[in-house]
């Protein structure tokens, strides 16, 4: 059964929907300012530095815990806000990955990508996240030592940017880690409708907006795009977790088993009634907590190298 504490966030997304249907015409910049309030979900980690930084031309918050070090060979989570391309920041994920960059014993690069509202249609996001990544090899933090992880979108740009490193011949990151992971673009996992009335934020039409909006005319059968139709041999090891009430359940569950079938290494972890990036509430939910340990647990030899 699902905690109390874990609640919360399905009180701040009706309040979301409700505001945002109540105002029909507001701009994305102004649900921008709406779903900016994600960041009280999460608590303050205690013992993090934040640093502002220009990551290769993207702006970037380090989140620094105090016995990670600000520079030199430490692992690095190079950790990418969700929003549906609408929306997130360096500053609503900043709690979240804190604790993430704590609990692991690294530090977390959270680059802020292109939103629609500042020209970030495809394939802008992932060139961003591209730069930001290019200058933590340039900053002479080995790949060996980098994991990305992501929620959402986030969790989409997670596996979209491998796909092009590989693709391009540039080294891959140790392992991945997408939260809640939006991927399929076409929307066509059978628990877009089996989920619709357990997921309090997301409906069809929605999705199916958010995506047409953010492709900007790209197909969504794209191997580019829509991991579910890639070949993803070669990328690093993935741990996946995902709610198990929502509508994008699916995405996560056709990936893993189409990562497992390119010889990646696995995992996929479905947390019983559970919402959308609920990890979001870590240091309130202790499904946040667990998750979140989960993950420390998971990544931390696998930056050992």
């Amino acid at each position: 059964m699902a905690s109390k504490q874990s609640e919360l966030i399905k009180v701040m997304y009706r309040r979301w929907l409700s505001e945002m249907a109540a105002h029909p015409e507001w701009t994305d910049a102004d649900r921008q300012g709406l779903i900016g309030e994600w960041n009280v979900l999460s608590t303050e980690p205690g013992g993090v530095d934040y640093l502002e930084v220009d990551a290769g031309g993207v702006p970037a918050l380090w989140a620094v815990p105090h016995r990670a070090k600000a520079e030199g060979p430490d692992p690095v989570l190079l950790a990418i806000h969700g929003g549906g391309f609408i929306s997130g920041s360096r500053y609503t994920h900043r709690k979240l990955f804190a604790h993430v960059a704590k609990a692991v014993g690294a530090r977390a690069l959270i680059p802020d990508y292109r939103l629609l509202a500042d020209g970030g249609h495809y394939p802008a996001p992932v060139d961003d996240v591209l730069a930001a990544y290019r200058w933590l090899l340039d900053q002479g933090v080995a790949p060996e030592r980098i994991a990305f992880t992501g929620d959402s979108a986030g969790g989409w740009l997670t596996v979209v940017t491998q796909l092009r490193l590989r693709d391009a011949g540039l080294p891959l990151p140790a392992a991945s880690m997408p939260l809640s992971p939006w991927i399929d673009m076409e929307g066509a996992g059978e628990s877009v409708a089996a989920n619709e009335e357990r997921d309090v934020l997301f409906n069809r039409q929605w999705i199916a907006q958010l995506a047409a909006d953010f492709l900007g005319g790209a197909d969504p059968k794209d191997p580019a795009v829509n991991a579910l139709y890639a070949d993803l041999t070669g990328l690093p090891p993935m741990y996946l977790q995902v709610g198990g009430d929502e509508m994008l359940l699916d995405d996560s569950r056709r990936l893993a088993e189409l990562a497992e079938k390119a010889g990646v290494e696995v995992r996929l972890d479905v947390f019983p009634e559970q919402q959308h990036t609920f990890q979001m509430m870590v240091g309130r939910a202790p499904e946040a907590d667990d998750a979140v340990a989960r993950l420390a647990d998971w990544v931390r030899p696998r930056l050992s190298g």
